[in-house]
């Protein structure tokens, strides 16, 4: 009995101590390498939305720039990381794309929710896919 006594004070001791494994929190916009990669030059504004959903960041100002903004953090005090990946437009046109996103995570995170939703976009350059 006494045994068992230390071994749930121990455990409770160190459940806040950061000891264990803490998942990592992902807020923001998931994108797919894959869909990424399909960007082109002369997409309009819909075929990106179609590609990269909705930007986090639609400026009022600057209507021919749509921001994706992803942040990951792990536990409640660990640092923050934050990638955007900002597309231009002109003309509504698309023009160039920059920045950073979290592509192994996304992709890992996409085929979770998608097994588990299936309320996101399949990847269209699979092998056998029909156009």
């Amino acid at each position: 009995m006494r045994k068992l006594l230390m071994v749930l004070a121990l455990a409770v001791l160190t459940a806040g101590c950061g000891m264990l494994y803490r998942q990592p929190i992902y807020q923001g916009n998931l994108l797919e390498k894959s869909n990424v990669d399909q960007l082109a030059e002369g997409m309009d504004k819909r075929q990106v939305m179609a590609l990269l959903g909705t930007p986090s960041v639609a400026d009022p100002f600057h209507h021919d720039r749509w921001d994706y903004i992803a942040t990951e953090r792990t536990g409640r005090v660990g640092k923050t990381e934050v990638k955007t990946l900002t597309v231009f437009f002109a003309n509504d046109q698309l023009q160039k794309w920059e920045g950073e996103y979290f592509p192994e995570q996304d992709k890992a995170l996409a085929a979770d929710m998608r097994s588990r939703f299936g309320n996101l976009p399949k990847d269209k350059k699979k092998k056998g896919a029909r156009h």
